[in-house]
């Protein structure tokens, strides 16, 4: 059995957003940080990482959200290593309460072993897997699944454009994948301005739209001053609920960088509870057959 890694993480004010709870991109960069610590623990460091030349990159992350975490919470981020292959390992992630023991998120990052220089793929050497697994594979490990394919958006898809500042800049001198994860929030929220329901309205009559589940498909990099087109609709729209996806290009040449889907639910924020989607905000759904990628 791979062995587990915990860490625990408080809420802080600077990490919620205007709900009180917990922020996306927060859970994103905890989940990034812990799989940092749980490298560290079995000996592979930052450090040593550039020694080798090599690190792991996000190429897809799903996170599931059953309840939300908030200001002053305290949380034990529990993440073990799902599988190990030549190129590509699956972590696994658990958001608990420290307080009352309740699980409010879980995720699986998908990662792959590339050269520092080149991004290439390389292959993870055997000491590497014996490291993270050394009792071996497991054997109850669910198979990939192949990222679902978006359908054709409309044809007056509602799209934004922005450029990759300084602060969007890790450390591998490219976009932070909890960054795409803002990029795909903020098309989401304007997406819904242009509907007419801002998040100001949406205040005032107790609604929100809240997100059940992300599901992020890392392609190729942004890098500093790169020009973005983000692209984004709803499909699946039922009474209350919706598909969101969200397509992030390079404008010099169109190429796919990043592409996501986000399950939404409208919610009553006094009772908590499923409410009918106003207006015609999630009612334009796409149609099939899917988008060519």
């Amino acid at each position: 059995m791979p062995a587990d890694h915990h860490e625990t993480f408080p809420v802080r004010y600077w990490e919620c957003n205007a709900l009180g709870h917990l922020s996306s991109t927060n859970y994103f960069r905890w989940m990034q940080e812990a799989a940092f610590s749980a490298s560290a623990a079995v000996g592979y460091d930052w450090a040593r990482y550039r020694e080798m030349g090599n690190v792991w990159l996000v190429r897809e992350t799903d996170i599931k959200y059953l309840r939300p975490l908030k200001y002053g919470d305290k949380v034990d981020l529990k993440t073990w290593v799902m599988d190990f292959r030549r190129l590509r390992s699956r972590r696994a992630y658990e958001f608990t309460s420290a307080e009352t023991g309740q699980l409010a998120a879980r995720a699986i990052t998908d990662w792959v072993y590339v050269n520092s220089d080149t991004l290439q793929p390389v292959v993870a050497p055997e000491e590497m897997q014996r490291a993270f697994l050394p009792e071996g594979q497991p054997n109850d490990v669910p198979p990939r699944e192949r990222f679902p394919a978006a359908p054709y958006p409309p044809a007056d898809v509602f799209s934004i454009s922005r450029q990759v500042e300084w602060r969007d800049i890790d450390m591998m001198w490219h976009v932070n994948n909890a960054v795409y994860l803002a990029y795909v929030e903020e098309a989401g929220t304007r997406l819904a301005e242009a509907h007419g329901w801002s998040m100001e309205r949406m205040t005032e009559e107790k609604s929100a739209i809240l997100t059940n589940r992300h599901r992020i498909e890392y392609r190729q990099p942004a890098r500093m001053g790169d020009e973005l087109d983000i692209a984004t609709w709803y499909s699946d729209t039922k009474r209350a609920t919706a598909l969101r996806h969200c397509l992030i290009r390079r404008a010099e040449d169109g190429a796919l960088l990043v592409q996501a889907q986000v399950h939404c639910t409208w919610v009553d924020l006094r009772t908590g509870q499923p409410i009918g989607v106003h207006g015609d905000l999630l009612r334009r759904s796409a149609s099939d057959p899917t988008v060519d990628l």
